[in-house]
Order: structure tokens, then sequence, then C-alpha cells
């Protein structure tokens, strides 16, 4: 019986602060770049996103990829596609983690809404990286599948 290693990826993200004292911006490990800060009423200058807020962007950039891949597959046309993420954090504890995040995915084309609502779940239940983090933090997720047939231009 073959035994099979984990593999584990390592990347670097590299951080340097370069705003006031909570502005930082951040790297990946392809050059991307983030600023994040924190909120004027704990010392930040709304200098760029909030930490915890691009948690949540990330969850719906991680799932959206699912989505749109899984529907490709199934040779469905996704013209449009929108998603609104909002979450609610633990109060009086610190860390503050993610206690409740609900995403709305707004999907416009020649989609089948039976095929949508799969990718959803397959994204969320099973692909998603981030999804999966927050529920090891007990964060629960839930979503909804908005989906309109495509819109034709007349011109």
């Amino acid at each position: 019986m073959r035994k099979f290693a984990k593999i584990f990826i390592m990347i670097r993200i590299e951080l340097n602060r370069i705003n006031g004292d909570f502005g930082f911006e951040a790297k990946d490990a392809f050059g991307h770049t983030a600023r994040m800060d924190s909120s004027p009423e704990t010392g930040g200058q709304d200098f760029g996103i909030r930490p915890m807020q691009m948690l949540l962007m990330g969850l719906g950039g991680c799932s959206g990829i699912d989505i749109v891949s899984i529907l490709r597959k199934q040779r469905q046309t996704v013209e449009k596609f929108s998603m609104v993420v909002e979450g609610e954090r633990e109060t009086g504890k610190e860390p503050s983690l993610w206690q409740n995040v609900h995403i709305v995915f707004h999907l416009e084309g020649n989609i089948d809404p039976d095929k949508a609502r799969k990718a959803c779940e397959l994204s969320m239940e099973k692909y998603c990286s981030v999804a999966a983090t927050l529920k090891e933090a007990r964060c629960h997720i839930s979503w909804d599948v908005r989906v309109a047939p495509a819109t034709t231009s007349i011109q």
C-alpha cells in the first residue's frame, strides 16, 4: 500500500509600513500589491483595506474562480458575474473572528440555474480554500444564487 505525503506550498508575502502607523502595502509572490490600514477610529488613516475585510474579498475571489471554472466545464456562458459578501464578526472578543458570512452570487448569461446553484455549492463545500479556512474557525457561511438570462442589446 502506497502512502502519500502531504505537500505544502510555501508562498512568500512581503509587507512594508508605508503610511502612518498602520498603513501597510503587501506584495505577493508575483509582485501584485494591496494596501491595508486600520480604521481612523483605531488610529489608522483610511489608507487601505481593513485586513479582515480583505479576508472576505479573498473568499469572494476564491469562490468566483471556482464557480466560473465549473460552469465553463459545463459549457455555460457566464457573461456577467458579481457578488455581495456580508459578514458579521464576534463582539466583545479578541481576536474578533468572522461568525456569519452571507454571499449573494449574481450571474448573467446562458446559464442553467440548477447548474449555477450546484457550482456554488461545490465551491463553498468542496473547492474554496478560503471558505474551508473560515469554517475551521467556526464561521457559518450561507449563500444565495441569482441567475438572470443574457441581455441582448439592439444597436
